[in-house]
């Protein structure tokens, strides 16, 4: 296996890298016959969020090089996620976000939503075709729907090629439109969590009091441009650069953020809010290089945007293959991120409430590593099977605030492991 000037080589590697960046997926194609690949991935962490999704991909090449791909995602999700709220010394009641009943979390515990439930289907379609001399232009669009999410995007690029097709240029573009209707409606911003057990005397009124409505909205505009440069005939590299702006409803409805005294105590939930605007940026490189023994595939991306979260990226897998075609490929995967500007593990009562504030560890400061390996098996037919195999760890971080009380005892920023196991098959 060697890296070469071919010129669809490159236009292709580059596609794929455009559209994965954009959020859909450009496949590769030699042969005009259909080509299919279907995935079954389990993700799974541990007393957490399960998922499985199954893919099928289909890709078919005509005249003229013009490339069609579709692709069906189906994700279904169980499991308990965080509500943000922090662990106590003794046993915490919460609502239900539908409103609907309660559940209830043990002394020391983190607080976990068990009723995390959810199956997305996603359809996802991309035409590219050349245009004119050294020119290649992609269009393509995705469409999913959730219980509670709807999205709906549209996508495009193009590419060019100069010096004797050794370099390439491109720029894409993408518009994402998405519903969010969460069971229970919309919660104010900043307003206190209802639990009948607090003695309201009228909990269904005192719950819709704390609802804006049934749904609001979000869009997401991406800008990406890129170039691709064949150094020699062993190494290939990539660098991008990606402008995102999102706008609307950014807010997590299922998120909340504890009150406590100042003995650590908790005396109210609260709504979490975040701002209505968000804009990123993000810088990225990748370079392959094909060794004797295999190819290195070593990437970095950093992102930084204006809710002041950056993190750094670090990505690399080798490709080792073996005389009979079968081959494996070993994977580690580094991540980093300080926390946005707004986030706080909980608010302090008696303080001045902030204008926006989340608990979502997710937008906290954390360190990910993720370490696998993926064995591939050539078939008697000419179709090829995979198997992957990796281990997930992520450690959330404290953003410098110091805890009070007894929450000094408690576990605030708890670790999560997860497996993560795939099989491919393409035919």
């Amino acid at each position: 296996m060697q890296l070469t000037k071919n010129k669809s080589n490159i236009k292709a590697m580059l596609t794929t890298a455009t559209c994965a960046l954009l959020g859909n997926s450009m496949p590769v194609s030699a042969e005009d016959d259909w080509q299919f690949d279907t995935a079954l991935m389990q993700y799974a962490e541990v007393d957490r969020v399960m998922a499985t999704e199954a893919i099928i991909a289909g890709r078919k090449t005509f005249g003229n090089d013009e490339i069609l791909s579709l692709k069906l995602t189906i994700d279904a999700l169980t499991g308990a996620s965080p509500n943000g709220a922090v662990a106590q010394s003794s046993p915490q009641t919460f609502t239900r976000p539908s409103g609907n009943g309660q559940y209830k979390i043990k002394a020391g515990d983190t607080p976990l939503d068990d009723t995390f439930k959810d199956t997305r289907v996603q359809l996802t379609g991309q035409w590219t075709q050349p245009l004119l001399q050294d020119y290649t232009v992609s269009v393509g669009g995705n469409f999913s729907k959730e219980y509670d999410y709807l999205s709906a995007a549209i996508n495009g690029n193009i590419a060019k090629d100069f010096n004797q097709n050794n370099t390439t240029v491109s720029a894409g573009m993408s518009y994402a439109y998405d519903v969010i209707e969460p069971e229970g409606g919309i919660a104010k911003p900043l307003t206190e969590l209802v639990i009948s057990e607090f003695g309201q005397t009228n909990f269904e009124e005192a719950f819709n009091q704390t609802r804006l409505g049934g749904d609001e909205t979000k869009s997401t505009a991406d800008l990406l441009f890129g170039v691709t440069q064949v150094i020699n005939r062993q190494m290939i590299v990539q660098l991008n650069y990606s402008y995102s702006t999102s706008s609307g409803y950014l807010t997590d409805p299922f998120k909340v953020v504890s009150s406590v005294n100042n003995t650590g105590q908790v005396q109210s939930y609260l709504y979490e809010n975040r701002p209505d605007e968000r804009t990123k940026h993000a810088f990225f490189g990748q370079t392959k290089y094909h060794f004797n023994n295999g190819v290195l595939d070593a990437s970095y991306r950093y992102m930084t945007d204006d809710w002041e979260i950056d993190s750094h990226t670090f990505d690399f897998k080798y490709y080792m293959p073996f005389d009979n075609g079968h081959y494996i490929e070993p994977h580690i995967r580094m991540y980093t991120q300080s926390a946005a500007e707004f986030y706080q593990p909980f608010i302090q009562q008696g303080e001045k409430l902030p204008n926006f504030v989340s608990a979502d560890y997710r937008i906290g400061e954390l360190d990910t590593y993720t370490v696998g390996l993926k064995y591939g098996v050539p078939m008697s037919n000419g179709n090829s099977l995979a198997f992957r195999l990796e281990y997930y760890h992520q450690t959330p971080k404290s953003n410098g605030v110091e805890s009070i009380g007894e929450l000094k005892d408690l576990e605030l920023y708890e670790e999560v492991d997860a497996i993560i196991a795939q099989v491919t098959y393409s035919f």
